[in-house]
């Protein structure tokens, strides 16, 4: 037996095709080779960005007595969680329910029928802290194998069953999803509010990006100002943090403490994809510098540092360069001095709070924006050399693999930007994406999760990948007015219907297709995190899409029961129901639709005045369902606005459709 793994599609496992551990991918052969040799499966799974996935890796997968132990008591199974997120969602939920808690790297034992009997995360090479040492862990499980078979098979009987338990999903929402739920959200996630540093809870801290999104059309929809001012608190304490990259551009995945200040250094395309989309709703509607500012450097970074060949954009980069966290990004003020001179350098070094004592390691700072400078050219110009000398040190390496989901995630945030700064050619991008999504993802009919390199992998869609283009199609829709984009974003949505929805329980979604491979648990997972759930995903999807086409009912009823199903997270946990809340406060108000007919300056309007949510299409008169009966006025152009099934009289004139938009 060999190691495996060189001909991956999945840039964190061929990080691993040179350990000599016999690693191979997940799959049928692997299970029945552990049947055969009568072994367990050693399941370890994580991504190429993960710091402590790094350092498991150096300690243990690379030393040749731990791989030699582990070959010869196991079938060792290595798994991109991003490349499979079914079987992270498994897994993941068996550790929690083991240890009580999860992360990464996730390291699991597992039976020949791929049943979980113990599980953690993280094990050092030697004991440490109440650790026992990673070969302690390999032999106590070997001997509990081969001489306590009873107990191994009573563990994992007891743990699969508490998973196919828990992918029952949650109990019915007894609640209306109507205006006053989603007020008393707003409240609920406002008392969590840390007024100190802005977000929610205490270290680490990740960014709520979809909490925000929902607060900010929540705000749109009431006019609150206190909800506008927790929204611009978080978004401005982010953005002038160490989490901010002040240089490039971007977000880290989160801040290790409570103050933004120390980033986990890797650099997600998801989490700047969510971001993106926040950031350039806020500057639309406040048109402050801050997120304006914030919004171009997103785009930048992920042009720059993640777009690939095919106009896609990479997964992340490393939390590391050459196996040193924070490498790359940290600074002395003598580093300053060296790039900048003695002036500038120490200019530099009070705007950038980098202090003798630092704030990372080492006497290293990473670079904050506590206030903006006096003096707005000399800080552009220290910039650029600040990020010209940075570019020179060693940089972190990237996971090229291209994640549906997340690229559709991409395209929107990248839609909205373009509409909402008037950036036509972000637009232009994000339709370069969308394309090379449908021509290299599609694979005879069915949405696949990866590709890498222009090559597709072989992992299935799951409900998130489905959910998430199809809303960047309809985001390309609206803002090109261009047809064909309706047909794959409308074909999705009748795959998402037949393979995903719980013919049992309408308004419910499995994550993953009803023909994808069996695992001991169907993931069934509706609460968002740092992204979005996979059915909150397809309901903006599917209110999106009902709202476009003349044959919409099936979609807007999928919404409409989802939305129901999921009340109950509105009401009870709507911190963890962020994309939830976006999603409702859409669907609250219609959703609003408005359809211009003719197009110029009130579509232009519109687009950039419009509510988060709202339906926004421009077209010729029966050029589309959109636009039957829906005649120029007066030979002009004309604005139809409408909410839901309820439409006010047409518009011809700029101040009276921001009148008719403006309306709560």
């Amino acid at each position: 037996m060999a190691n495996r793994l060189a001909g991956s599609l999945s840039p964190y496992l061929r990080q691993h095709a040179d350990n000599p551990v016999h690693w191979q991918e997940w799959g049928s052969d692997a299970l029945a080779e552990a049947r055969d040799r009568d072994v367990p499966i050693l399941l370890s799974i994580g991504y190429a960005a993960c710091h402590w996935c790094h350092v498991m890796a150096h300690e243990s997968f690379e030393d040749d007595a731990t791989a030699a132990v582990m070959n010869t008591n196991f079938v060792c199974i290595k798994v991109d969680r991003e490349e499979r997120p079914d079987l992270d969602a498994v897994y993941m939920n068996a550790t929690i329910a083991m240890t009580g808690q999860g992360g990464w790297p996730m390291t699991c034992f597992l039976t020949p029928d791929g049943e979980p009997f113990y599980c953690g995360t993280y094990y050092p090479s030697a004991p440490r802290g109440g650790m026992p040492s990673f070969t302690q862990l390999l032999g106590a499980i070997t001997d509990t194998w081969r001489h306590r078979r009873d107990d191994v098979a009573k563990a994992a009987a007891a743990i699969v069953a508490e998973l196919q338990r828990s992918s029952g999903g949650l109990p019915p929402g007894a609640r209306t999803v109507d205006p006053q739920l989603l007020d008393a959200a707003a409240a609920a996630v406002a008392v969590d509010e840390d007024r100190v540093h802005g977000g929610f809870g205490g270290a680490p801290k990740f960014p709520p990006s979809n909490l925000l999104e929902g607060l900010l059309r929540g705000y749109e929809r009431t006019g609150a100002s206190e909800t506008l001012g927790l929204v611009e608190r978080t978004a401005e304490a982010m953005a002038r943090g160490g989490i901010h990259d002040q240089l490039g551009g971007g977000f880290a995945r989160y801040s290790v403490d409570s103050g933004w200040v120390v980033p986990h250094f890797e650099k997600m395309l998801y989490d700047n994809a969510l971001l993106l989309r926040v950031y350039a709703h806020l500057a639309r509607i406040t048109d402050s510098p801050v997120p304006r500012r914030v919004t171009e450097g997103i785009v930048e970074f992920l042009f720059r540092d993640l777009r690939t060949d095919e106009g896609c954009f990479a997964s992340a980069l490393d939390a590391d360069t050459d196996g040193v966290e924070g490498l790359t990004y940290a600074w002395t003020p003598q580093q300053l001095v060296a790039v900048l001179g003695d002036e500038d350098g120490a200019w530099a070094a009070e705007l950038f709070a980098v202090t003798e004592a630092g704030t990372f390691e080492s006497g290293t700072s990473v670079l904050q924006l506590p206030a903006d400078p006096a003096e707005p050219e000399r800080f552009d110009t220290v910039c650029a050399r600040l990020f010209a000398a940075r570019q020179d040190r060693p940089q972190p390496g990237r996971d090229d693999k291209v994640v549906t989901a997340w690229n559709g995630m991409a395209v929107t945030g990248l839609v909205e930007a373009g509409l909402a700064l008037g950036r036509p050619d972000w637009i232009d991008a994000a339709a370069t994406c969308a394309r090379a999504l449908l021509n290299l993802h599609l694979v005879e009919g069915r949405l696949r999760r990866t590709s890498l390199g222009g090559s597709v992998g072989t992992p299935a869609g799951v409900l998130d990948d489905h959910g998430a283009l199809i809303t960047a199609l309809l985001a390309l829709y609206q803002a090109t007015g261009d047809a064909h984009w309706l047909e794959p974003a409308r074909t999705l949505a009748d795959l998402a219907l037949t393979h995903f929805a719980d013919p049992d329980r309408p308004g419910s979604w499995f994550d993953t297709a009803h023909d994808a491979q069996q695992l001991v648990a169907r993931p069934r997972d509706p609460v968002d995190g740092a992204t979005p759930s996979g059915a909150s995903l397809i309901t903006e999807a599917m209110l999106s899409l009902a709202a476009v086409v003349d044959d919409g009912a099936r979609y807007a009823e999928a919404a409409r029961a989802s939305l129901s199903d999921a009340s109950l997270l509105l009401e009870r946990a709507p911190r963890s129901a962020g994309h939830w809340l976006t999603v409702a406060e859409a669907a609250v108000r219609g959703p609003i639709q408005v359809a211009v007919v003719g197009g110029g300056e009130l579509l232009e309007v519109a687009r950039r005045r419009a509510p988060g949510g709202s339906l926004v299409v421009g077209g010729d008169p029966e050029s589309s369902a959109l636009f039957a009966d829906r005649p120029l006025v007066d030979g002009a152009p004309a604005a139809y606005v409408c909410r839901g099934f309820v439409c006010d009289r047409p518009v011809t004139s700029v101040p009276k459709l921001r009148e008719a938009l403006a309306a709560r």
